[in-house]
């Protein structure tokens, strides 16, 4: 299944922005959700991602990074889709 990613907040740190792919650490959510996965830097810079999942999507925050370079984002929520 494809995963969708969307930012959802303005970028805290323009300088971290970034013109290819990061390795990010899904923390939390739904348990079918990949734990890792490969985002678009530019996206992940924004420090929250909006995963399409279902009728829904799943609110991921940054909290940390990790020695490996992953950015590790934690559920903070989930949304349904209007209909």
């Amino acid at each position: 299944m494809r995963k969708t990613i969307t930012p959802t907040a303005p970028a805290a740190d323009h300088a971290a922005t970034l013109a290819g792919p990061v390795d990010v650490v899904l923390e939390g959510g739904p348990a079918h959700l990949p734990r890792s996965l490969s985002v678009e830097g530019e996206a992940a810079a924004y420090g929250r991602l909006k995963i399409a999942n279902g009728a829904g999507y799943e609110h991921f925050e940054r909290v940390a990074d990790t020695d490996a370079g992953h950015w590790v984002f934690r559920w903070i929520m989930r949304t349904r889709i209007a209909e």
